[in-house]
């Protein structure tokens, strides 16, 4: 029985290796998650309406960026075997796929947004000042998309290959434009108009075009293997593009469905009135300084586990896939205190947010601390799924959990009991115990131990 749990054992060389690997995407996403913990007290200063307009565009703005993100995902993961293939020629392909083809999705969801952004928000919210205050932002905000597309495509493929300090730099300067110019254009300082959330968004934009801008100078200044000129962007090997898009599909359906059914579950918690909505909000902007920890540990697993597929050493990647579960166990516990600690003082720095906002998303922000290590035990069992290409797996797992299984359970509890805020959301968050389990038995059966790079001619 004990021999079963050696493959998850402590090694402290595997650890210190993972920790060099994941820390500098980690600092870059507490860096993001903290100028929108800023941005969310700013715009929290409005007031709840302002609040609550601003985190409808942003359930929208995460459904187009997690769709995108699923294509250059997927990308990534044959990216990441042909380096570890050495194969430059494909690798420089998959670049051109994945710019590409999220350019082209990033403009679907833009044309959207611009064309039906009243359309949009309905979904979220009928309050009608949230949806005033929501357009106001949206009309600006809605051309980021245009830019975050190709920084995207960018920065996962400099991460892809285990580069990840020149992503951190480009986030760095951008978070501190957006903050500089949220100061300046939500409130008017310095001389710049008052413009509220408008001033919210265009900051956002700015800082967004900026961001491009350094990740196109960088991939010139430094001559990343997969940079590849303009005019040949478009010269990919058809059985390439057919065995990126099996991939991609699936996993850009499971990302777009994923977070749409995030979008569904913050409607359903809203029908529980604005106190419920504007809590969420800050919640989840808490929450997602803390979660910081996914992010390193998919890198990591790109790094640990794919590049190991595409050199085709199997066992190895398998060996280095159960140890990081290994790894996810002992850093969740001490994020999951971390979170839990944070509840108690954090919401509380909110100004011109309602007492019962706050206490709202001080309990929320505890439950998710107690359920934390189920979060990433599953999240890390997803990574490795998809590190080996099983994306089918994935989008049963995930969204197909989510849309089965965890709205259903919510929906139910809100149409047919007289619960509380509080036991609803404890209910919606506990479903993510059979997905850990069902996860962990995907995982178990070892499809995903494949090597992409000996599947395309």
């Amino acid at each position: 029985m004990l021999k079963s749990f050696d493959k998850f054992k402590f090694d402290k060389n595997f650890f210190v290796n993972v920790l060099s690997i994941a820390i500098p995407l980690m600092l870059q996403q507490l860096i993001v998650s903290g100028v929108n913990l800023i941005d969310n007290l700013m715009v929290g200063q409005l007031g709840d309406i302002s609040l609550g307009g601003v985190t409808a565009v942003n359930k929208y703005y995460m459904v187009a960026t997690t769709g995108m993100f699923g294509m250059t995902t997927a990308a990534g993961v044959f990216l990441a075997q042909y380096y570890g293939a050495k194969n430059n020629d494909r690798l420089k392909q998959t670049f051109r796929f994945m710019l590409v083809s999220t350019l082209l999705l990033g403009t679907v969801f833009f044309l959207i947004g611009f064309l039906f952004p009243e359309n949009v928000l309905r979904y979220f919210t009928n309050d009608l000042l949230v949806i005033s205050e929501g357009i106001n932002y949206f009309k600006y905000a809605i051309f980021t998309l245009l830019p975050i597309s190709i920084t995207l495509s960018v920065s996962n493929s400099m991460r892809s290959i285990g580069e990840t300090k020149y992503p951190i730099i480009m986030s760095i300067v951008a978070v501190i434009v957006n903050t500089s110019l949220n100061y300046c254009l939500i409130f008017g300082n310095f001389g710049f108009p008052r413009l509220g959330v408008a001033g919210a968004a265009i900051a956002t934009l700015i800082a967004r075009i900026i961001e491009m801008i350094i990740g196109l100078y960088l991939l010139q200044k430094y001559n990343f293997e997969f940079i590849t000129k303009l005019k040949d962007l478009f010269k990919i090997n058809l059985s390439l593009v057919k065995a990126i898009l099996l991939k991609a599909l699936p996993l850009t359906t499971n990302e777009i469905l994923w977070s749409s059914g995030m979008a569904t579950i913050f409607k359903l918690y809203s029908k529980q009135g604005l106190v419920v909505m504007t809590g969420l909000a800050i919640s989840s902007t808490v929450t997602d300084i803390f979660f910081t920890l996914f992010g390193g540990m998919a890198i990591t697993t790109t790094v640990l586990v794919s590049h190991k597929l595409g050199a085709n050493k199997i066992e190895e990647a398998k060996s280095n896939a159960y140890k990081l579960i290994g790894v996810s166990v002992t850093l969740s516990l001490m994020f999951a205190l971390g979170l839990f600690i944070s509840s108690f003082f954090i919401p509380l720095i909110y100004n011109n947010v309602s007492l019962d906002s706050k206490i709202v998303a001080m309990n929320m922000i505890r439950i998710q601390g107690g359920m934390y290590w189920i979060y990433m035990l599953t999240v890390q069992s997803y990574f490795i799924l998809r590190a080996g290409g099983d994306m089918k797996s994935t989008l049963v797992v995930d969204s197909g959990f989510m849309w089965l299984f965890n709205i259903p359970v919510i929906a139910l509890v809100i149409t047919f009991t007289n619960w509380n805020y509080l036991l609803v959301y404890f209910c919606g968050q506990a479903t993510d115990i059979i997905k850990l389990l069902f996860s962990y038995h995907l995982l178990k059966k070892e499809k995903w131990a494949v090597n992409l790079t000996h599947q395309v001619n």
